[in-house]
């Protein structure tokens, strides 16, 4: 793939700043538009002095026009991420993604720019019909009461201006959902920081076998890839994939949230017991993408769950006092 200069909103954020590290280890020239909100310059560290680092708000269209002046590609990742906010911020959540997405469109006419990667997420179909999922069964917002679904139906929304743009005014619009991406600072609001950081307070707490709280009966399912595979993954379908195209990113084995539970009790040498709890109203019970259409780009994960477990951990482990204070 040809060089060229991308804008990567949300550039700072997890997965967003892996993509900057992987488009620069391409050989592609890089500007970040974030706002910090979530993301955080240190992300970058290493490669800082090679990005552009723009601070700005997706929810202005002035400052979004500006970043991508000069640009050929917009890799969008800017959103609110992490199942805590679903429920207690789903007006901002949908805010900055309806903005944001009707912004970076508006961005790639004025400026002319050919290229669109967005970012959407597993949660588009919530309740997949069937396992492993492929990308074609049907998007769904199963009860706009709940509050949980702004994040899945703002993405929903992502997905259809994309196209619908993608159809007559931008030549190249490709669409990746992750799922379940785990990687060290990956925020404090997944399932995997929770755990470890509930491990370690037991860990100090209690001798033996250790109960272990959950959501859920433990026998909920999803599939976890670590983020440096996950980037891979996009890379490889920005260089391959067709207009228009839509791809499940994430690996193939389902693993149950008690295996995860078990998994992080090993990472400290203990056993645990788990201790079913009330499921989070509007979970989804499974979870497992079919990545036929990528695999078939040529992509294969390379790291292991046990591996991307264990490096995941260990960060959240030897960071665990930078824990955001709950109210």
């Amino acid at each position: 793939m040809a060089a060229k200069k991308y804008l990567v909103t949300g550039g700072t954020g997890f997965i967003g700043s892996a993509l900057v590290r992987r488009l620069l280890k391409a050989g592609h020239r890089v500007r970040v538009l974030d706002n910090q909100s979530r993301g955080h310059p240190r992300r970058l560290g290493g490669v800082l002095h090679e990005v552009e680092l723009v601070d700005g708000d997706m929810r202005d269209a002035a400052a979004v026009r500006r970043a991508a002046r000069g640009i050929d590609g917009i890799c969008h990742l800017a959103y609110v991420n992490g199942t805590e906010f679903f429920y207690t911020m789903p007006e901002v959540i949908l805010e900055i993604a309806v903005k944001g997405m009707m912004h970076v469109i508006d961005a790639c006419l004025s400026e002319k720019i050919g290229e669109l990667i967005l970012a959407s997420s597993s949660e588009v179909y919530q309740l997949p019909p069937v396992i492993p999922t492929p990308e074609e069964v049907p998007l769904v917002v199963p009860d706009v009461l709940n509050p949980r679904y702004s994040y899945g139906g703002g993405k929903i929304i992502c997905e259809l201006l994309a196209v619908n743009y993608g159809r007559k005014h931008i030549p190249r619009v490709l669409i990746f959902r992750p799922h379940n991406v785990i990687g060290p600072d990956m925020g404090w609001e997944h399932v995997v920081p929770q755990f470890v950081l509930r491990m370690r307070e037991l860990c100090k707490k209690e001798k033996g076998t250790l109960r272990f709280p959950i959501q859920g009966t433990g026998k909920e399912t999803r599939s976890f890839i670590y983020v440096e595979d996950c980037v891979d993954g996009v890379a490889v379908l920005m260089e391959k994939g067709r207009h228009l195209g839509i791809y499940h990113v994430g690996a193939k084995e389902e693993r149950t949230v008690e295996e995860l539970a078990h998994a992080v009790g090993r990472h400290f040498g203990r056993e645990i017991e788990i201790v079913p709890g009330p499921e989070a109203k509007g979970a989804t019970p499974r979870r497992c993408p079919d990545t036929a259409k990528l695999r078939a780009l040529g992509f294969t994960p390379r790291v292991p769950f046990e591996d991307a477990l264990a490096l995941t951990a260990k960060w959240y482990d030897e960071h665990a006092g930078e824990a955001p204070k709950k109210a």
